[in-house]
């Protein structure tokens, strides 16, 4: 592949990899420690990921456990899980936090496949923005000494590149909904 397009060809990568992190905290029915990612808990005035005080395991398929390295941390983890848009209320027994996941109505599932394909939506939007920026590029290149032929060719690797990315996402988005969709 040209130099001059593999940037965006990363940059479409990291869009994909964005994408993925992102359905990783949609749970699908089953416990996932992954839509813990992104709770922020309070740890000596400092907001510090959940995964860096606490060990967090799945002992059961829709159960999280969450069991802090200090005592002193729980009342800071269950409340940054209530402020947290988890939707789950969480149980402590003085040293460990449950999370106990109810099971998804088929209306929450619904609701969840709609929030997976917009996400997917605004993947391909981003890919587009990337194939867009790329081709602007390229008509630069145009001005200078690069012939016609050669801008051609580079225009159209990066749109099989844009084609290739967004059936990545189309297919993330099926295999999400469909998991999601699973009883």
């Amino acid at each position: 592949m040209d130099e001059r397009i593999v940037k965006y060809q990363d940059k479409m990568d990291k869009t994909l990899a964005n994408l993925d992190s992102e359905f990783g905290t949609i749970r699908a029915g089953r416990a996932n420690p992954h839509v813990l990612d992104r709770i922020m808990v309070e740890y000596y005035g400092t907001p510090t990921p959940l995964q860096q005080v606490a060990n967090i395991s799945v002992p059961e398929a829709r159960m999280i456990q969450i069991q802090p390295w200090e005592g002193s941390l729980v009342k800071e983890i269950e409340k940054a899980i209530n402020m947290s848009d988890l939707g789950i209320n969480p149980t402590n027994d003085g040293k460990v936090i449950r999370l106990i996941f109810p099971e998804l109505t088929e209306e929450r599932r619904k609701d969840l496949v709609k929030e997976v394909k917009k996400k997917g939506e605004a993947a391909k939007v981003a890919i587009r923005n990337i194939r867009r920026d790329a081709n602007d590029m390229l008509k630069k290149l145009g001005k200078t000494d690069v012939s016609e032929d050669e801008i051609a060719e580079l225009e159209d690797s990066v749109q099989k590149m844009t084609d290739k990315f967004i059936k990545k996402v189309d297919e993330a988005v099926e295999v999400k909904s469909k998991e999601i969709l699973t009883v």
